[in-house]
């Protein structure tokens, strides 16, 4: 299975423009209200936590709440859409390779990146210690392995080697993901190196 975490767990380029002010106060919001909710799974639990409880610690409202999220549920399954982003720009990033190397090039950037990003262990015990939130992110999953052979087929016309170099992708990330979160490492890069070598 894959494991998914933060909203915050891609960071754009340095040369990316600045966004809109709007844009930046949403995004804000969003954050906030994310990480009162991880807080607050890893401390009361996921299924003691109410809405009602987030928004109170994020210092919102019930209303706002309801315009970023759909549910409780959904909290768990928003940061697939930052994961597809970190493995798309990773993809896109990257100066011509033959697939093998691409495909050993994501691995590490996505998981050195992402793992250093400290809300991501949080996230991946509450999937760990709740069936129903394991459940949300895993409900992404499809949309998740599509975008990222999307991503592959720009680079590699050949259908099959895209959704081959996806679903590899998608699978030595879970690997080393829980090779990392199990043996509480700091640094995932062994993790990922012996994924690979395996």
């Amino acid at each position: 299975t894959v494991i998914l975490w933060s909203m915050r767990a891609s960071t754009a380029p340095e040369s990316t423009p600045a966004k809109p002010l709007q844009e930046r106060k949403q995004e804000f919001v969003r954050t906030a209200i994310w990480n009162a909710a991880i807080d607050l799974f890893i401390e009361k639990g996921f299924e003691e936590t109410t809405v009602d409880d987030i928004v109170a610690v994020a210092g919102t409202s019930r209303r706002t709440f309801f315009r970023y999220f759909e549910s409780k549920r959904d909290l768990m399954a928003q940061p697939v859409l930052s994961y597809v982003v970190s493995i798309e720009r990773a993809i896109e990033s990257c100066p011509a390779l033959a697939p093998a190397e691409l495909f050993r090039h994501v691995v590490a950037d996505v998981a050195e990146r992402t793992s250093a990003d400290g809300r991501m262990r949080k996230v991946m015990e509450i999937a760990a210690r709740y069936p129903e939130a394991k459940e949300a992110q895993l409900s992404r999953v499809a949309e998740l392995q599509d975008r990222v052979a999307d991503a592959f087929a720009r680079r590699f016309k050949d259908g099959i080697t895209a959704h081959a170099l996806a679903g590899l992708t998608l699978a030595a990330l879970s690997l080393a993901y829980r090779a990392w979160f199990a043996g509480g490492n700091k640094n995932i890069g062994a993790a990922v190196r012996k994924v690979l070598a395996e």
